[in-house]
């Protein structure tokens, strides 16, 4: 280990890093930060070369980067998701690869609930409706109705990992149905959580609403496509607050336009902030929340301690808490 360590961030979301700063200092390590996200891979390089760890929140480390590092040995990505982390390159080159998989498990859930009910009950619509009668004098509901009782409706589960199982342990007192997909769920978890899985046709062509909560990745990737939306019941809702590429944005907005599904609720986009041609804008049946599920004051107090602890498991000689990369 040397006698300094240099830790280097490549971008992040928090007003400051005053507290790392401080942290850092206390225990020798030098720090440096950097708003990299959208940099050239030679500016990256340049900044980040000679560290031995490196945060990174949305810059691309990808082999080319990878390639110019001459001493790095730890990689964290600041959240759950690290598609933008060519994992196989880092295990290449020896370097260890952690994430922070546990810090907004139950943001992620009660922003998915939230979504779920107010696609539900039609709270933005009512919105209007409200403002509508207001104007006339009347009430007029015919743009929220019809409405549906939740309970005894079947919710889809894609994916029941640490975010999918609490959405389903959080909602056992509502009188839902269930249908689960998750083929890599181990067996001992299975049994814990007291479920029956099943395949992703069943999921999309049996549920009133589905919520995704599965890692990006290649089998993923449009897991939610023009052929899987084309299954769902059209009085069914689509809720994604995972990752945003999985779903076919286009082949959703075309599902919505048409009403071959009743609706959406979409926290995740394949381009964050999505452009103002994002094809669900327009829509009334698409409720849009700006990537705030992961969002708390504790959970932002979480994963910055957590981050602090895989400094500190470094020096130790150890790998970080959640080593994706460990060998065997």
């Amino acid at each position: 280990m040397p006698d300094r360590i240099k830790f280097v961030v490549t971008d992040y979301i928090e007003p400051d890093l005053d507290w790392e700063v401080e942290q850092m200092q206390q225990r020798g390590v030098d720090f440096e930060y950097h708003q990299l996200k959208s940099a050239p891979v030679e500016e990256l390089a340049a900044q980040t070369k000679d560290a031995d760890i490196v945060l990174v929140n949305m810059a691309p480390i990808n082999r080319d980067l990878i390639s110019r590092w001459e001493k790095v040995k730890l990689v964290i990505r600041h959240g759950i998701g690290y598609d933008n982390v060519d994992v196989d390159a880092l295990t290449e080159a020896g370097i260890m690869f952690g994430y922070q998989p546990d810090y907004c498990v139950e943001e992620v859930a009660e922003h998915a609930i939230a979504l779920l009910f107010a696609s539900a009950r039609k709270l933005f619509p009512g919105r209007k409706c409200l403002e509508q009668s207001s104007a006339t004098g009347q009430w007029d509901f015919s743009e929220v109705m019809p409405l549906y009782r939740l309970a005894g409706k079947t919710i889809g589960l894609i994916g029941c990992g640490r975010v999918g199982s609490r959405v389903y342990q959080k909602l056992q007192s509502f009188g839902f149905n269930w249908l689960i997909c998750d083929p890599y769920l181990s067996e001992r978890r299975r049994e814990a959580l007291g479920i029956e899985l099943t395949d992703h046709e069943t999921v999309f062509r049996g549920s009133d609403f589905i919520t995704c909560h599965t890692p990006l990745n290649d089998e993923t990737r449009h897991l939610v496509n023009a052929t899987t939306l084309a299954m769902m019941k059209p009085t069914a809702y689509l809720i994604n607050s995972s990752r945003g590429p999985i779903v076919d944005h286009e082949a959703l907005a075309a599902a919505l336009r048409t009403k071959q599904i009743a609706g959406a609720a979409i926290d995740v986009y394949d381009v964050e902030p999505p452009p103002t041609t994002y094809p669900l804008f327009p829509l009334e049946n698409a409720l849009l929340s700006p990537h705030l599920a992961w969002a708390s004051e504790e959970a932002n107090q979480a994963i910055r301690k957590n981050i602090v602890e895989d400094v500190d498991r470094f020096v130790r000689g150890e790998g970080p808490r959640c080593w994706v990369n460990k060998p065997a």
